[in-house]
């Protein structure tokens, strides 16, 4: 039998849901990662049947089997498995998780909802990568008020950081005196985007909840629990990850209010 072909390391901790590659290539570039007790480089590869990979001191183990969890994150949670601080941590609404499972993409301690985690590399690394532009649903509750302007804005783009924000869609869910409910679908995944956004605009983010990524939604889980995905699931969030199946990225005239 032939000898199978090594792997980059990054891939093969990514796909033993330990971490996502980037992760994964930082900690070699940190010298965490060895190969058979040698500390291990950027671009090395490996048989992981037959050669001895630790990551950080520990045995890397392959996962028995791929785990697809959606769970509604509570506010005060942070989008970690561990922290040194000793903050509350989306690990401790997972822990009878036999696999060892890792968040895809983030949400900020103050926000909530649909938070997907997996030991699935490549699953991980099609959900969160910016150039798919899986689009991501939320409701956000702001403070005092939002113009015609103000939506135009936030559909158009703002710059953050030297950088434009791709264009969204924006909807007004209802509005009251001093408190407007807003339906913002993003198409990129920049850092607190929404809060950043609202924040130039001067309006205050009472609340930001994720609704949904691509046609997966959140639906009637309640916060701190987590579900599985079904096969279905999962095949049509790859699939429009793919860009094949989701909904076109919107252009200045086809966003929405």
């Amino acid at each position: 039998m032939a000898q199978q072909e090594k792997i980059r390391l990054q891939k093969i901790i990514a796909d033993c849901g330990l971490a996502s590659r980037r992760k994964a290539e930082e900690w070699i570039a940190a010298g965490d990662v060895r190969v058979n007790g040698e500390t291990a480089a950027l671009g090395d590869r490996a048989d992981p049947r037959r050669d001895k990979i630790t990551v950080r001191g520990r045995p890397l183990h392959a996962a028995d089997e791929n785990r697809y969890l959606l769970l509604h994150k509570p506010r005060g949670y942070i989008t970690t498995m561990r922290d040194e601080r000793g903050r509350k941590c989306v690990a401790d609404l997972v822990e009878d998780v036999e696999e060892r499972v890792y968040p895809v993409g983030r949400l900020d301690k103050d926000s909530e909802g649909l938070l997907l985690l997996t030991n699935d590399g490549a699953f991980a690394n099609a959900m969160a990568h910016p150039a798919y532009h899986l689009p991501k649903t939320y409701r956000v509750t702001i403070h005092p008020g939002v113009t015609e302007d103000q939506l135009t804005r936030m559909e158009t783009g703002m710059e953050i950081e030297g950088r434009k924000t791709a264009p969204a869609r924006v909807r007004v869910l209802s509005q009251e005196k001093g408190r407007v409910v807003l339906e913002i679908i993003l198409y990129e995944g920049r850092n607190r985007q929404i809060r950043r956004m609202c924040e130039q605009l001067g309006l205050e983010v009472a609340r930001l909840r994720r609704t949904a990524m691509g046609s997966l939604r959140l639906g009637m889980l309640p916060p701190g629990k987590w579900r599985e995905l079904t096969k279905e699931e999962v095949r049509r969030l790859l699939h429009e990850a793919s860009g094949q199946g989701g909904e076109a990225q919107p252009g200045r005239k086809g966003a929405g209010r």
